[in-house]
């Protein structure tokens, strides 16, 4: 699969390009867990290659791209992307829609992100429910997205179930950007806390994590890490400067 070689500042402003020119595209915010979920689903790597941007979240994708040479390459972290680009639709007039999380947090989110982000405007909040979506239901959720008239709809489903929703929404929906951010809708709601930044930086926020949600994450975290760093060790990543993307 595809990492886009970015930085944040790069990152923002293709988004951005999408709003202004009306380009419709999706943005795969992907760490190590999405990577090799893409080398055992054919179908879901198709889904990461096929995004207008697939955005290096973890530290292990930043150390890959430099070894590859995109030494301008860096983090573009799931929830400071989210911050980052909301303070420019602010500024802007761009309108947001919250689509994920549990019953109640995409309306708990809206309400501390406008707080946080003034002049922010959350146009709608919805929490779908844990079973795949009938036909009649996904029809409603289309219907709603665009009756908002949002320009950015943010996806809070975890990955892979927020990329494949992306995929299979992304010809229906009319808001140019669709963002699958994740865990930072728990996050910037206040309801989980997310690891320091010194962390982040050496690339330990998934020790920080599995301390959090031990039950959750032990699995996940003993399945892709070694897998990850065996993958990498076998078949180095290499840089496609035309693309500007590492493969």
């Amino acid at each position: 699969m595809g990492i886009s070689a970015v930085t944040p500042h790069s990152a923002v402003e293709e988004i951005a390009r999408w709003i202004e020119t009306r380009e419709r595209s999706y943005v795969c915010v992907t760490g190590v867990h999405g990577v090799m979920e893409c080398q055992r689903d054919p179908a879901l790597r198709r889904i990461h290659n096929a995004s207008g941007l697939t955005v290096p979240d973890g530290m292990p994708m930043v150390w890959a791209g430099h070894r590859a040479g995109a030494a301008w390459m860096r983090r573009v972290y799931g929830p400071d992307l989210m911050l980052t680009v909301l303070e420019r639709a602010a500024h802007n007039g761009w309108s947001s829609f919250l689509y994920g999380g549990a019953p109640g947090v995409p309306e708990l989110l809206g309400e501390r992100l406008a707080g946080r982000i003034p002049g922010l405007k959350i146009v709608g909040a919805l929490s779908p429910p844990y079973r795949p979506l009938s036909a009649q239901e996904s029809d409603a959720v289309v219907a709603t997205i665009n009756a908002s008239g949002a320009d950015l709809v943010w996806v809070g489903l975890s990955t892979p179930k927020q990329e494949r929703w992306m995929a299979e929404f992304r010809d229906r929906l009319k808001a140019p950007a669709l963002l699958g951010v994740g865990a930072a809708f728990d996050f910037h709601a206040g309801l989980k806390p997310q690891a320091p930044g010194w962390l982040q930086q050496r690339g330990l926020e998934w020790a920080f994590r599995l301390v959090k949600e031990p039950r959750r994450l032990w699995r996940r975290y003993l399945r892709n890490n070694p897998a990850y760093l065996t993958r990498i060790s076998m078949r180095p990543p290499r840089l496609i400067t035309s693309e500007g993307t590492l493969s």
